[in-house]
């Protein structure tokens, strides 16, 4: 006698398809991000003073007058600085006095730099022009660090105040010798 052996019938397994993977991959990544997010909202009173600094730049919490810093976290071990364009800034130049750096805007408070975005005359728009390369060359020479204006952290506008020192020099003045910008006296002058 022989036996029938009946096999029941596999089910085939569909593959999952590209867009359920897709869907996958960006909600582990949305949830990474958020997990990160909350992480670092709640560290708040690490000293990262005695961490290394990737990039070399330090910032100054708004709420710490004395010598104390944080490092601006970085990527990659060196920035380059580019011409700001479009809206997502990291790390560009605006112009002779503005600049962004890792996502935050920073007001170079020492300098008063001619105005290229909306400027009174054609030879303040020049000097501006050669005022922003200027301090893109300036900024990409090197590390650079970035002290808290004495008595304000930011301006109306939102800009976090520093002053740029490389070996013991304001980067601003190295911009104010050039004939670039001035010193900071409180308030606009024309340049026209």
């Amino acid at each position: 006698m022989s036996k029938v052996v009946r096999l029941e019938s596999r089910r085939k397994t569909q593959p999952a398809s590209t867009g359920s993977f897709a869907r996958l991959v960006v909600l582990g990544m949305l949830v990474s991000f958020i997990v990160g997010a909350s992480a670092s909202y709640f560290i708040k009173d690490v000293d990262l003073a005695s961490a290394p600094k990737e990039r070399g730049a330090s910032v100054f919490r708004g709420d710490q007058l004395k010598a104390e810093h944080t490092s601006l976290s970085r990527t990659t071990p060196t920035v380059t600085y580019t011409y700001c364009a479009g809206k997502v800034r990291v790390d560009c130049v605006v112009d002779g006095d503005t600049f962004w750096s890792n996502g935050v805007k920073i007001r170079i408070v020492d300098i008063d730099a001619p105005e290229i975005g909306t400027p009174r005359c054609a030879s303040e728009k020049a000097l501006g022009d050669r005022a922003t390369r200027r301090l893109m060359e300036l900024v990409n020479a090197g590390p650079f660090e970035m002290q808290l204006w004495p008595g304000r952290d930011e301006d109306k506008y939102g800009r976090k105040l520093r002053v740029l020192i490389r070996d013991g020099r304001s980067l601003g003045d190295i911009l104010v010798s050039e004939g670039l910008a001035r010193t900071w006296t409180g308030r606009r002058k024309p340049w026209c």
